[in-house]
């Protein structure tokens, strides 16, 4: 071996073991930088008087710096002066400038953190009520049972024997095998007869640890990709008297075939503990573990989150965020990790999993829950970023698989934690028969493999590419055996692309009661050309709302085709006066539509009471597949501060809405939210041909990147008038008074004017000598008191057809006493009107 070589190979060992060294809090403080290429991270530590302790986990440019802690608040009061000049800069347009003596040397300084210790994250185990007895075992049933549940059990007996599988509770993994809610399982027995097993793979538990010396695991346990973050060292062994999770979950995916328990979905796979959830630990733990071994590691099972209480809304940090997508671009060698993570626990509470930035990620394959006789079970999360539902706990059954101990096992696994390790070993199959397949492309299996279930419920909805998506099912349930078929000759996507829209702002307040609030983007083929957008797989969007009681919101975003995604439903839990505050939401509900057209928010407050809000901006971002492949770069990293400040306004209306803002029933096109009422006063002229129908104004948009509307901040429920007049935003009252006021103005500016050209007609006809008067027999006071009741009479019929919005209005012109008594005046025909001018089958076990 060259020394060069050596270099490079001792090189890498000191890096890893700084990242892993063990860090003392009590002692120290640190910080992770990240510096701009060329900077010494050696030269960095010098300059802040910190010492290098070295890379942060696999993030290219990071690096993590220690400091005693009776010194580093020097360390800190520097670095924040720098955040604060560089952000300075930015807002300013500053490209560079002077550096004050405490940060000189420090210019490639882009970003740091000081790390703290938290305790952010939860496992999501079984809840606490729901299993009151468990179903007896299948040789248990024999009696009282329909034929084919007796033909399903001689079935599961074959099977076992074929494959010589002798583990003892492999008849009670129900989820495996169902013999007696028929079609109430993975559909994985096919898969294995094919000698699809799992080889090959390698997926990592990220939890409270793995029991590396159970008989049920050891045989396929991953030594080098394994790593204890809260104890740290190189075993993950669970310590704590709860520390049982990761062991459960980790023998659902790699159980070993043998007689110890039972077997896993893919139990030739092999399987690594990273050990997180048992201590609190820092953003830098947090993101060296989702990136640890990423080359080796494959799929990572994370069934944790923030708390499912129903009032938490939380996300990972930037740099949790930076070490995600580094894994999806760089991770085995460039094809992705693959994140899978159980949906939450908080439907009980009426939490939704869009309020978990880990659920809602794109990176995400978010999965929930049903039981063992296919019903959604009552703790399970619903939300637009879920995208599919295995098996879990519910209707008097769990989960049953490996446990804590040399060969115990454990019947009472549930919760979506035990659903998300389906997914990862049905993934685990997938990869085992095709380990080309991108992070994508396995998204991509879920979607078109899934079954639908309780199609019924009302729930679902026809997406554009003919599939079914229902917010408490996603595409429907996991068949593995659908799955592994799909992937064997699936052609991969192309490149991931997207489009940013603009920051859409719209400053209105959010109406309490039967109204939402809808703002609407128009999208055009030259923005998504531009964009090298060929097709949607996910859409986030940011929002800003403010609000006294965040828990009254709901929202919901309504694509070009009509599909509907709630965003966010009412929690009644969640009594944050913080609104949303450059909130992501995501939705995998317009999964192959093409983007085009409008598309529309809908910000609601069902909830009559003191708290009110209003709707910020907001902007949207279309994710999906690349046309050129050949043109397409990778995203950015994630960062704190958006440096892109276009904006552009927003079509604004408001709408009728139904009093339960969580119906998922799909509305007709044409419509912006799924109960609506067309706004009752439109603009003149929005009946003409030219317009969209997809805009809720019936104003179409140009091509370009602004909405056509011509102001931000006008909505027909807050103006008894026209959109191009500026509401001043105040109430419809004071606009009344305001534009009364201007109008009596104009009206008696108009009558003084029509007064002197009378009476100059009347010189000029006495200076030529007529035989007759004009206005001799009309008393001047007279006359002026029919100028200002014809007026006045005339604005009144002016307000009238704006507030109203009748389409029986004719528009302009006086009444027919009107044009009589004014056809000999100028000011007779200056009157405007205001009128409205013109594929689920299953193949068997």
């Amino acid at each position: 071996m060259r020394w060069t070589q050596w270099a490079c190979l001792l090189l890498g060992l000191r890096l890893s073991s700084a990242t892993l060294a063990v860090r003392d809090h009590d002692r120290h403080d640190y910080f992770v930088l990240q510096l701009e290429q060329g900077h010494s991270p050696e030269v960095v530590a010098q300059r802040l008087g910190a010492t290098y302790v070295g890379r942060t986990g696999e993030l290219d440019g990071h690096y993590t710096f220690s400091s005693p802690k009776g010194s580093s608040e020097d360390v800190d009061i520097t670095l924040t002066e720098l955040r604060r000049r560089r952000r300075k800069r930015s807002e300013e347009g500053i490209i560079d400038g002077p550096l004050r003596k405490r940060t000189m040397g420090l210019e490639g300084v882009v970003w740091s953190q000081k790390q703290e210790l938290r305790q952010r994250l939860v496992k999501r185990p079984p809840p606490p009520v729901g299993l009151q007895s468990r179903q007896k075992s299948a040789e248990q049933q024999t009696q009282d049972k329909s034929v084919e549940q007796q033909e399903a059990i001689q079935r599961l007996d074959q099977i076992a024997t074929q494959l010589d599988i002798g583990d003892p509770i492999f008849k009670e993994q129900w989820h495996l095998f169902n013999p007696i809610q028929l079609g109430h399982d993975m559909n994985v027995s096919g898969v294995w007869l094919q000698g699809i097993t799992g080889q090959g793979v390698i997926s990592a538990v990220i939890d409270d640890g793995l029991d590396m010396y159970s008989d049920d695991l050891k045989a396929n346990y991953y030594a080098n990709g394994s790593w204890d973050f809260n104890d740290p060292g190189p075993e993950p062994r669970p310590r704590l008297f709860d520390d049982k999770h990761g062991t459960r979950c980790a023998g659902e995916i790699a159980a070993v075939k043998n007689n110890i328990c039972g077997v896993g979905m893919a139990y030739d796979s092999k399987i690594a503990g990273i050990r997180i959830l048992s201590k609190p630990l820092t953003d830098e733990d947090e993101a060296t573990s989702i990136n640890y071994h990423y080359q080796e590691n494959q799929i990572y099972s994370c069934s944790w989150g923030p708390p499912d209480d129903g009032k938490t809304m939380e996300g990972p940090s930037v740099l949790i965020e930076r070490a995600i997508v580094q894994g999806v671009q760089k991770g085995r060698n460039g094809l992705g990790s693959v994140f899978v993570f159980a949906a939450g626990n908080g439907a009980n509470y009426d939490d939704n999993c869009n309020f978990d930035g880990y659920t809602n990620s794109i990176y995400s394959i978010t999965v929930g829950a049903i039981d063992r006789a296919g019903e959604h079970p009552y703790y399970s999360e619903s939300c637009s970023a879920q995208l599919v539902v295995t098996y879990s706990s519910g209707h008097n059954d769990a989960i049953h698989t490996t446990d804590v101990g040399k060969d115990k096992c454990n019947t009472g696994h549930g919760g979506t934690s035990a659903a998300g390790p389906l997914m990862v070993g049905t993934a685990a199959l997938a990869l085992s028969v095709r380990p080309d397949l991108s992070w994508r492309d396995l998204q991509w299996l879920c979607v078109l493999s899934a079954i639908p279930v309780h199609e019924e419920d009302g729930d679902w909805q026809d997406t554009a590419i003919g599939k079914k998506f229902s917010h408490m099912y996603g595409y429907g349930k996991i068949d593995a055996y659908r799955y592994v078929e799909l992937a064997k000759n699936w052609e991969s996507v192309k490149p991931q692309a997207w489009y940013d829209s603009p920051w859409i702002s719209v400053q209105h307040p959010v109406p309490e009661g039967d109204q939402g609030l809808a703002a609407s983007f128009d999208v055009t083929q030259t923005m998504i050309n531009k964009a090298n957008l060929e097709r949607i797989e996910h859409v986030t969007v940011t929002m800003n709302v403010e609000h006294t009681r965040r828990g009254d919101l709901s929202v919901e975003l309504r694509s070009p085709e009509g599909v509907v995604s709630h965003l966010s439903t009412p929690r009644r839990n969640d009594a944050a006066r913080a609104g949303y505050v450059d909130w992501t939401f995501m939705s995998v509900a317009h999964w192959g539509e093409k983007g085009v057209g409008t598309w529309t928010i809908i910000v609601k407050d069902t909830n009559l009471n003191e708290h009110n809000g209003t709707f910020i901006d907001w902007r949207m971002k279309l994710w999906g597949e690349a046309i050129d492949a050949n043109i397409q770069e990778l995203h950015p990293m994630p960062d704190e501060h958006d440096d892109d400040h276009e904006t552009a306004s927003a079509i604004v209306t408001t709408t009728s809405i139904s009093a339960n803002p969580a119906s998922h029933a799909t509305p007709p096109p044409g419509n912006p939210t799924d109960h609506i009422d067309r706004p009752t006063k439109p603009k003149p002229g929005a009946s003409d041909s030219s317009t969209s129908p997809g805009s809720p104004t019936g104003t179409g948009a140009p091509d370009t990147t602004t909405s056509s509307a011509p102001d931000a901040t006008k909505s027909d429920s807050d103006s008894y008038l026209p959109s191009f007049f500026p509401t001043f935003g105040v109430s419809k009252k004071t606009q009344v008074w305001i534009y009364g006021s201007i109008g009596l103005i104009i009206v008696f500016c108009a009558g003084l004017g029509a007064y002197f050209l009378v009476q100059r007609r009347k010189r000029l006809k006495n200076s030529r000598d007529y035989a007759f008067e004009m206005v001799d027999t009309v008393d001047p006071d007279e006359s002026k008191q029919r100028l200002r009741g014809g007026r006045a009479r005339r604005g009144g019929e002016l307000y009238d057809a704006f507030a109203a919005g009748s389409d029986d209005d004719d528009g302009g012109g006086f009444s027919d006493d009107e044009d009589e008594r004014y056809e000999d005046t100028p000011t007779g025909s200056s009157g405007s009107g205001g009128g409205n001018g013109g594929g689920n089958g299953r193949e068997p076990h």
